[in-house]
């Protein structure tokens, strides 16, 4: 069959190594599928399927150092996991059965307990049969901690299956943000990541959930299906009907060709594994440093760090060899592991290093401050109506009070007519238009300290290059928040001053866990502004995957959705928040009003401020196109997550609350929830087109600077939305 496309030429620095205990390992779980039914008389697979994919070298490759238990039990995994995707695409994807699918996930996380004592069911299949055995023969060994994670992990591997099938039934493609983080969880790569800890060294719990771990992973599970994207789109695309695959969700994206898609994805799939390495050198060892990790402790960190690069080419090399996938004329070695003399060999490896470097270098090359001018508006998608909150006059004298009382006019970053032209009053009015005038004050509040913050960080500490100060900061205003009766932090300046104030006001009626949730999401936001002035100072463009994550945080997302959620109570179940459609349904919202902000705020940030985090120029130095072919692509991804929100509500919601039998009172508490973001959403674009903070003639008045001689002299003692 001819292949739909050129399989490119793959990043990929590592050379593969081969665990010498292969042999046993494929004996090993040839008989171990046979004793779990997989094989003969199971309808999916017989011996002669199982040679041929020969997963047993796949873990040799990806494995290479484990020793041969190790290596037999992390094959047999794998195993089941390639029988768990087969048995269900033959069983619920190809008949679309929906409800026998869910049923046959439903009962799977039984087979998982993180206490070994607990009674599991009979396995009534070869996938809980195998699931059964493995669950207590792998746990033993590792911590509590990590069983969580990789029960959780597993648990999103299956069930996001029921997304994929979801997608099939109605013969949708997803966008590529949609696409990306979905694929993540049904396509496994966080479930290897934790046997890559199992057959290496476990994570420490210290620093497990810390960005830069958490970037590895997610870095390193980008890489990994990417990859098989572009060696399974035949496969799956064409044999099997899937429209879960990214060369084709870029294909309908872009409206390009196959190979041109194919191109893309692998474009994608280098800056991960760049963004991998960056990550690896960089911020590991400084979050080592930073959570005080012992020597024992930074050495597993490196050997799981070490075990991840491995299975990047291990499973390059795996793929180039199975018969499941498509692999003619793709290379298995890079120039400078073919024996050869200088000549043609030399210009090749000469060739693949320029293009390397200049990829790399790419991230690093913006000239800042350039003239761009007014970007133009295009015609936002917005199917929601506005609704202003009739407290607002109030709410905007009462703001100006408050800002003079917490001194955060008297720094230097902002004064009264700054304060003014940002009107961010206007913008709590539009989120809330029900709010009593008590609440609205505070959300406007809110709403100052954090879009105040996110100016003071590049402003006040990139004009310093003071990223010391800047991590101090952050931690002084976590002690601002305190959760269970610890005593607060005496505040020394304006941000600790309008946070310990925000905090005692709104936290007033929290539970102890409430408070430790809210307090987590302003973490979450003042740690991602961090994150931005570490690029700032290194000059460095995120590319667009980190971006956008990094964005919701430094957007405030989890701070407002965690206000959203605790103002409907209990009536809502944790477990509805924690769905794929809720999560896609917020993601999707928070997406919307970033990349509206990055619109409106193009001007300002580039040619104004220097700064580097705007996805118009995100995708600009990413796919190297000029500003008005990024904006297009920005803008449709903005129509592209409103469409998606819509979506959801009109058809993934009702299934949800079905498959979850939701009481009445939850379905009228979500539709409160889904009132609630609609605003929030119709709000922020009315508030961007209204205000004078990204106006081209304001801008030129005002310039956004600050004044040195007025900034706190000490080393600084040391937010809802944050806008740009």
């Amino acid at each position: 069959m001819t292949q739909p496309f050129e399989l490119p030429h793959f990043y990929m620095p590592y050379p593969a190594r081969l665990n010498p205990h292969l042999d046993e390992a494929r004996a090993h779980s040839a008989r171990w599928a046979r004793e779990t039914g997989m094989l003969e008389g199971s309808g999916i697979w017989d011996q002669a399927d199982l040679e041929a994919h020969d997963y047993g070298l796949l873990c040799a490759y990806t494995h290479p150092d484990c020793d041969g238990p190790a290596l037999c039990l992390i094959t047999d995994w794998y195993v089941w996991v390639f029988f768990f995707d087969d048995h269900f695409l033959d069983m619920f994807k190809r008949t679309q059965d929906r409800a026998a699918g869910k049923a046959h996930l439903d009962r799977l996380p039984l087979f998982m307990p993180l206490d070994l004592a607990t009674p599991v069911p009979e396995p009534e299949n070869p996938v809980e049969a195998g699931l059964k055995d493995l669950w207590a023969r792998t746990v033993p060994s590792m911590s509590v901690d990590w069983r969580r994670r990789f029960s959780v992990a597993t648990e999103h591997l299956l069930n996001e299956s029921m997304w994929e099938l979801s997608n099939i039934n109605e013969g949708r493609i997803a966008n590529p943000v949609e696409y990306i983080e979905m694929r993540r969880k049904v396509g496994g790569a966080p479930w290897s990541a934790g046997l890559v800890e199992y057959a290496t060294a476990e994570v420490p719990a210290a620093v497990a959930g810390t960005r830069p771990l958490r970037v590895l992973m997610e870095t390193f599970s980008d890489a990994v299906h990417l990859r098989n994207d572009l060696f399974s789109y035949q496969r799956e695309v064409e044999d099997e009907g899937e429209n879960s695959n990214g060369v084709l969700v870029l294909e309908t994206f872009f409206g390009c060709t196959t190979q041109e898609a194919a191109d893309t994805v692998n474009d994608i799939l280098t800056s991960r594994l760049h963004q991998f390495e960056h990550t690896a050198l960089t911020e590991v060892p400084a979050v080592a440093v930073e959570k005080g990790l012992t020597p024992d402790q930074a050495a597993a960190v490196a050997a799981y760090t070490k075990g991840l690069q491995d299975w990047q080419s291990g499973g390059h090399e795996w793929h180039l060899r199975s018969s499941r996938y498509m692999n003619q004329g793709a290379r298995s070695r890079m120039p400078w592991q073919t024996p050869g003399g200088p000549g043609a060999s030399a210009a090749d490896v000469g060739a693949l290093l320029a293009s390397a470097a200049a990829e790399r270098l790419r991230a690093y090359s913006h000239v800042p401050f350039q003239k761009v001018g007014p970007s133009p508006l295009p015609d936002f998608h917005m199917p929601y109506e506005l609704r202003l909150c009739p407290h607002l006059d109030g709410a905007r004298r009462n703001l100006v009070a408050w800002t003079h009382r917490t001194g955060i006019l008297r720094e230097g970053v902002w004064d009264e007519d700054k304060l003014a032209a940002y009107d961010l009053a206007l913008c709590a009015a539009g989120l809330d238009p029900d709010a009593t005038p008590e609440a609205l004050d505070l959300g406007a509040q809110w709403l100052a300290w954090g879009t105040y913050g996110d100016d003071y960080y590049p402003l006040v500490f990139g004009h310093r290059r003071d990223l010391a100060a800047a991590r101090l900061t952050t931690d002084r205003l976590s002690r601002c928040m305190p959760v269970d009766g610890e005593p607060a932090l005496v505040p020394a300046d304006a941000m600790e001053r309008g946070l310990a104030d925000l905090w005692a006001r709104t936290t007033a009626g929290m539970t102890t866990a409430q408070r430790r949730t809210l307090r987590n999401a302003v973490d979450t936001m003042t740690e991602s502004w961090v994150w931005e002035l570490s690029n700032q100072l290194q000059n460095r463009i995120p590319d667009p995957v980190d971006y956008l994550e990094m964005r919701r945080a430094t957007f405030g997302s989890d701070l407002t959705l965690s206000l959203c959620r605790m103002g409907h109570g209990p009536a809502i179940p944790p477990e509805v928040y924690r769905s794929g459609p809720v999560r896609s349904l917020e993601n999707a919202a928070v997406d919307y009003a970033c990349l509206v902000n990055d619109i409106f705020s193009y001007q300002k940030e580039i040619e104004y401020e220097g700064e580097i985090h705007n996805a118009v120029l995100v995708v600009q130095n990413f796919f190297g196109i000029d500003h008005p072919t990024a904006l297009g692509v920005v803008h449709d991804l903005t129509t592209q997550r409103m469409q998606q929100f819509e979506h959801v509500v009109a058809h993934e919601l009702p299934v949800l609350y079905d498959d979850l039998t939701l009481s009445p009172q939850a379905r009228a508490a979500m539709d409160g929830y889904l009132l609630d973001l609609q605003n929030w959403l119709a709000g922020i674009l009315h508030w961007h087109r209204e205000v004078d903070r990204y106006r081209a003639e304001w801008l030129g008045r005002r310039a956004h600077g600050f004044r040195p001689d007025a900034a706190p002299r000490r080393a600084p003692s040391v937010p809802v939305l944050s806008f740009r």
